[in-house]
């Protein structure tokens, strides 16, 4: 027998039905996770599941005896005390025969820790030891990779995999996703579509189902084209008129118009501003402190124009501190730092700080205006809205009462009115749904300018970045060519490379690796305001040359002067490119 039984479900909270007359299974030892766009009824369904919410019509049978527990997205007002005494207090009425200290030792919490100067992901890890205190025989867990280090999701992904509770999860972490879900239940326009296979495998079975939906609408609507002309036909036609024909039509019309379409899909454009100079920004040995507390140490970076650098580190480790010294919001202890030449700075703080709680979706992107300039041009600012999801109510609702996902694309319609060279992106994932994610990608894949990036999500960050300054301790950042998976493979191999380095090399044989010269340290200074000028220099006889009035002057003289210069210039560039890059491999 299922644990769960959804019957012809049904729910509405106005507006188009959450739920429309559908059903659901959930088996003994299932580990589904939920999917679906923003506002679609995720969080909805399990509290429906959870005992919290009745449906408006709709069996829902559970096993007898079925004990669950849910795993809310926010941590609750009253969270306070210590670790034993909160997992107490929120399982309260609830709690299973199994030992508090054994579920703490589970997931290696301290029970006398005071809960108020733990970490927003150590927090959300007590909330869990709340959940299975009560020993459930359904989990049920929403967003639980939501302000969570990669250490602390990889520690889940192995926990929940072990673990032998059923488990029902909504979460938009594509990696996490893969490795814990056995099954995929996807929610859309009212109705649960089950998919029982892993991942990858859903994606592409759900792309063969919305193919197979469009050509189905396409048909009917060919169809009741052709009837309507039908219909319409004289007066001879209507006298022979075949009334089951007749009757087939209505039927048509109706379906057509209970038909849900699909959720409108975000549409985001992205100006890449000014060319900024060729070095964005450049650190030489900087330190930085709070108090006694080193964040950043010893850190030599030249970050270049077109760069993608992602940061990666646990939780408090310093990842945007590090993006605020380098956007030179903070000063150094001790070092130094300069900044590249024509910055545009756009940056994309996580906790949101630049949205107006209290003000409409509309007034937080343009005031007072009713349209925002966008490339040059003009646009309403409900058509602009739309193309972030947001209808005209919608757009008139106060940030305040907004969903996280709904409040991440806010920031980004904000945000990208305005021209970047720089992008600075600071957990830009957070509740953003999988399409609205991988449109993002696409934008930022297409982008001109330099991108800075934080995010604990490992797919984005391999999809998005050429290089990655991941923590490696005691405020140290090093730099690792490719994204999250590349580190990860180099780092887990580097201890046996170390090995295989040192037997090859005798150490009498061994030397020491060449160190810059002061000489070479001022000419590697100086090659990125060289590059950038030759760069430059070569732009503006490409515009020279495409222009048809130096052609049709009939100047022979200055069009082999151009080309002469052009080709030489080239070649200057080409070397110079060349000695920058043997000088910065010295540099490290």
């Amino acid at each position: 027998m299922a644990l769960i039984s959804l019957n012809n479900l049904s729910l509405a909270f106005g507006g188009s039905p959450l739920f429309d007359r559908t059903s659901l299974q959930i088996e003994q030892r299932d580990r589904i996770a939920l999917i679906g766009r923003n506002g679609c009824g995720k969080s909805t369904l399990l509290r429906l599941l959870n005992g919290e919410h009745r449906a408006d019509s709709g069996d829902i049978i559970r096993q007898q005896g079925l004990k669950t527990a849910i795993l809310q997205q926010d941590v609750p007002l009253n969270f306070s005390g210590s670790i034993g005494e909160a997992v107490i207090r929120l399982a309260a009425g609830n709690e299973g025969d199994g030992q508090l200290e054994a579920v703490l030792s589970r997931l290696d919490l301290d029970p006398i820790l005071p809960v108020a100067s733990l970490s927003g992901g150590i927090k959300r890890r007590v909330l869990l030891a709340a959940a299975l205190y009560s020993e459930p025989d359904l989990l049920l867990l929403d967003e639980p990779t939501n302000h969570l280090d990669i250490d602390s999701i990889l520690w889940l992904e192995h926990f929940l995999k072990r673990l032998k509770t059923s488990l029902v999860f909504v979460s938009h972490d594509r990696a996490f996703t893969a490795s814990v879900a056995s099954r995929i239940v996807e929610l859309d326009r009212g109705q649960l579509f089950d998919y029982p296979c892993d991942y990858p495998t859903y994606l592409q079975r759900r792309e063969e189902r919305l193919h197979a939906e469009d050509e189905l609408w396409r048909r009917q609507d060919k169809k009741l084209a052709e009837e309507e002309v039908w219909i319409r036909q004289g007066i001879k036609a209507r006298r022979t008129r075949n009334m089951g024909r007749v009757r087939a039509l209505k039927k048509m019309r109706e379906e057509n118009r209970q038909r849900r379409n699909r959720s409108g899909e975000a549409r985001f454009s992205l100006e890449t501003g000014e060319r900024s100079g060729q070095m964005v920004a450049e650190a030489e040995d900087v330190n930085f402190s709070y108090a006694d507390k080193t964040i950043v140490r010893d850190l030599s970076l030249r970050l270049m124009r077109g760069d993608r650098v992602a940061i990666l580190g646990p939780n408090g480790c310093g990842k945007s501190t590090l993006l605020k010294l380098l956007l030179g919001e903070l000063s150094p202890t001790s070092g130094s730092l300069r900044q590249g030449t024509n910055l545009q700075i756009v940056y994309f703080d996580q906790l949101r700080e630049q949205l107006d709680e209290n003000a409409s979706v509309k007034h937080n992107v343009c005031g007072e205006h009713d349209s925002v300039e966008i490339a040059g041009q003009q646009r309403h600012i409900y058509g602009y809205l739309s193309d972030f999801l947001f209808t005209p109510d919608r757009a008139r609702t106060p940030v305040r009462v907004l969903s996280g996902g709904e409040r991440n694309r806010l920031l980004l319609a904000k945000l990208f009115t305005k021209p970047a060279n720089l992008l600075v992106l600071d957990e830009p994932t957070n509740d953003l749904d999988v399409e609205t994610l991988d449109l993002l990608e696409e934008l930022l894949l297409d982008y001109q300018g330099t991108l800075l990036l934080v995010s604990h999500d490992r797919t984005f960050v391999d999809n998005i970045v050429t290089s990655c300054l991941v923590f490696e301790g005691d405020g140290h950042f090093s730099e690792q060519i490719g994204g999250y998976s590349d580190w990860l493979n180099q780092h887990q191999q580097l201890p046996e490379k170390k090995a295989i380095d040192k037997k090859k090399v005798p150490r009498e044989k061994q030397q020491r690796p060449k160190r810059l010269s002061f000489k070479d340290k001022r000419e590697l200074e100086a090659l990125p305001q060289l590059i950038d000028k030759l760069e430059t220099e070569q732009a503006e006889i490409h515009v020279a040359m495409a222009d048809p009035a130096l052609y049709q002057s009939g100047k022979k003289e200055e069009i082999e002067r151009l080309k002469s210069r052009l080709s030489q210039v080239e070649k200057e560039l080409t070397l110079a490119y060349a000695r920058w890059e043997e000088l910065d491999a010295l540099s490290e």
